[in-house]
């Protein structure tokens, strides 16, 4: 064959005390393990050989014999199989092959078992149940019908372990960043890992070992628990776990930051004070609660009632100008600092008053020059040419300015019509109204406003139409 086939052979390696189980080949081509008795077997001896045991029996050389088959490789080992592979060998023999049989042979051991009592025609050949810790040559063998040519043999020991996982650490996402606490507060921390077999976990802090007395650590198959019950400022700092295996490691770095409330400013002072303002200026506290601070919160209180009002919050600088402070007051101020944990328990208070004194103003009345408003009449809202309807009342209305006040007089067409019952003219605000009651077609014509005072005159004109009106007049 020059392809490659591959059977699976269930095995399952004796101990010395127990019978050997040799490899019998089923119906379905699949090979499966059954025990033989004590006679089959060969006892082991007390020292592990360091190289593969000699073949039992060699054949003779024979143009009718195949060669050994060629490169007998490992594919693949698992905690509980294996897997070979060869290639046909470079003379088949005038008879041809009849396939092959695979056999091992425990470290220490002199005795060759069969994996397939039967040859098969497969380069490629899969054991599985086999026990956890094993060591065995291979070699496999071509044969023919006119025997067995000779066996292809791996040099070294074949050993069944259990599958390494390299390990690896999941840090939670809570965890990614600075995990803070208050001085306090407990600390538990549980880091998921993974890794076959179990790995060892360890713990630094800062890069030395752990205080027992402090912190526990806890940790099993899957993952590992830093606890702290009371959690001090001492305790903060960068935390490593480290998750060994087999020579290979995984690591996580947590950064923990225990705080706490901040201690107030050192001291305060008041720089100046002027007309309704007072500068203040404080040192920064000695102690911020193991973190940076947020800023300060300036307040006020005046010495009449005592109470005190917040002037900044959160204000970073370290002086500030404090305005609209009253005129006859007199101020103390306090600066609170803050961190995460909120103000200080205490404030730093000025030792000494800012007195907002009452200043003499002396009133300088400005010179007022008086203005003149007078002006000649002028329209700002002309009249409108207007259609009525016979028999009912119709108004005609302008606006003018004018100062002084100037005197409206109505004509029509040109004709005074100041004292005719007929016509009612109303002035307000520089607002004309003429009122017509009850037009008739004698109404309609040109109607003109006139606005006369001391300083000149002006007109404006409309015409009035009477719908149905047989009669109708127009200026010349």
């Amino acid at each position: 064959m020059t392809g490659k086939a591959t059977s699976e052979a269930p095995v399952s390696g004796p101990e010395e005390t127990t019978p050997a189980k040799v490899p019998i080949t089923e119906p379905s081509g699949e090979v499966v393990t059954s025990e033989s008795t004590g006679q089959e077997q060969a006892q082991e001896p007390q020292e592990p050989a360091p190289t593969a045991p000699a073949a039992t029996k060699s054949a003779p050389p024979s143009e009718d014999v195949p060669s050994a088959p060629l490169k007998l490789t490992v594919e693949d080992v698992s905690h509980s199989s294996l897997t070979v592979s060869w290639e046909p060998p470079e003379k088949l023999g005038k008879l041809g092959i009849q396939g092959y049989v695979l056999e091992f042979c425990r470290e220490g051991a002199s005795e060759w078992v069969p994996v397939n009592a039967q040859p098969i025609m497969v380069t490629q050949q899969t054991m599985r149940n086999l026990a956890l810790g094993d060591k065995f040559f291979l070699r496999v063998t071509a044969v023919s019908s006119a025997g067995s040519g000779p066996p292809a043999v791996l040099d070294k020991p074949v050993h069944i372990q259990e599958i390494i996982e390299a390990p690896k650490i999941r840090v939670p996402r809570h965890l990614r960043e600075t995990y803070i606490r208050l001085v306090g507060q407990s600390v538990n921390l549980q880091i998921p890992f993974q890794g076959k077999p179990k790995p060892q976990a360890s713990w630094t802090h800062n890069g030395h070992e752990l205080d027992s007395k402090r912190v526990n650590v806890r940790s099993g198959d899957q993952d590992s628990i830093l606890f702290i019950r009371s959690a001090q400022r001492c305790d903060s700092g960068r935390y490593e776990l480290t998750v060994r295996l087999e020579g290979l490691e995984a690591k996580a770095t947590i950064d923990i930051l225990v705080i706490e409330k901040p201690g107030p400013p050192s001291s305060i002072k008041i720089l100046d004070v002027w007309g309704c303002n007072a500068a203040l200026e404080w040192t920064p506290p000695q102690d911020t609660g193991n973190t940076e601070l947020l800023g300060y919160t300036v307040q006020k209180a005046d010495k009449k009632t005592g109470q005190w009002f917040t002037v900044l919050e959160r204000y970073h600088p370290t002086s500030c100008t404090v305005s609209d402070l009253i005129i006859g007051n007199s101020y103390s101020f306090r600066v609170f600092s803050e961190n995460l944990c909120g103000l200080s328990d205490s404030a730093t208070t000025t030792k000494e008053l800012a007195h907002i004194q009452k200043t003499e103003i002396t009133a300088k009345p400005r010179e007022f020059t008086e203005r003149d408003f007078s002006e000649a009449p002028s329209f700002t809202q002309p009249l409108a040419d207007h259609t009525s309807t016979p028999g009912y009342s119709t108004q005609l209305f302008c606006s003018v300015r004018a100062s002084p006040k100037p005197k409206i007089i109505w004509m029509k067409n040109k004709m005074n019509i100041q004292g005719d019952p007929k016509y009612r003219a109303m002035s307000e605000q520089g607002i004309c109204t003429l009122e017509i009651r009850k037009t008739s077609p004698f109404d309609a014509g040109v109607y003109t406003c006139k606005a006369i005072n001391v300083l000149g005159e002006a007109s404006v004109d409309c015409r009035l139409e009477v719908k149905g009106g047989s009669l109708r007049m127009f200026a010349p």
